[in-house]
């Protein structure tokens, strides 16, 4: 199987900055941070600019695009004030992930068989300007389908389910994630994957020969404390390589 891509999710960075102070040149510095994911095996930064902004800060962002050579995954809700910011920022890639004001982080996937015509639009106008498009979805048929009408060039399959089950259980949710990620690659999408992977969890994920992409960060950022960034993204970096026989 081919090397398996690894992004390295940034946002806790912010989320302990911002606990003193709300300024992005603050320490923790994120462009440091993203600096040393890379070091440790990581081959692109992926943060998440909330409708709140609860911790990246859209300077932050126009900061962190300035100086990282690397692909840049910017996750988005999929409103147009956030649809025109990735428009003027231009990232690599945007991912469309649903947001609701109260949740802790992402608690499910986007429901693309509801917002089918307004997704369809948002992700038409990203990928004209040459952004490549994901929608972070549950392992379900119909989110799939619906998915690749949208135009999307890929998904990213939520592995929360599969992250906080155990025994049978994840074992059923781990076929859930092989079917869909089965589907989608027949339909012509790429296929990512993430949320809740670990150091324990996360070797039957990068197993799954269709995904090309794994999306990992509160885990990483709290291993980051006890071992640095770069040491942590490089202990992941080795799992996902074991599970591709690489």
């Amino acid at each position: 199987m081919p090397k398996l891509r690894l992004g390295i999710n940034i946002d806790h960075i912010a989320t302990v900055r911002n606990a003193r102070n709300r300024d992005s040149a603050a320490a923790p510095d994120l462009l440091r941070g993203a600096q040393a994911a890379l070091k440790g095996g990581a081959d692109g930064i992926t943060f998440h600019l909330r409708e709140d902004r609860r911790h990246v800060l859209d300077a932050d962002v126009k900061r962190l695009r300035a100086h990282i050579k690397a692909p840049i995954n910017l996750e988005i809700a999929a409103t147009e004030e956030m649809k025109n910011i990735a428009l003027f920022v231009r990232p690599h890639a945007v991912c469309l992930v649903p947001e609701r004001r109260k949740e802790v982080t992402t608690e499910g996937g986007v429901n693309v068989v509801k917002g089918g015509k307004k997704l369809a639009g948002i992700v038409n106008q990203l990928a004209a300007s040459g952004i490549r498009v994901s929608l972070f979805i549950n392992p379900d048929a119909a989110q799939v389908l619906a998915a690749w009408t949208s135009g999307a060039a890929a998904i990213e399959l939520h592995t929360g389910a599969y992250a906080l089950a155990r025994g049978a259980s994840q074992k059923r949710e781990l076929k859930r994630l092989q079917w869909a990620a089965r589907q989608a690659h027949k339909l012509g999408m790429e296929v990512h994957a993430g949320h809740g992977l670990t150091y324990d969890n996360v070797t039957p994920i990068a197993a799954i020969s269709e995904i090309v992409e794994l999306n990992i960060g509160h885990f990483l950022i709290g291993e980051a404390l006890f071992t640095g960034l770069t040491a942590a993204v490089r202990g992941m970096r080795q799992r996902m390589n074991k599970a591709r026989k690489v």
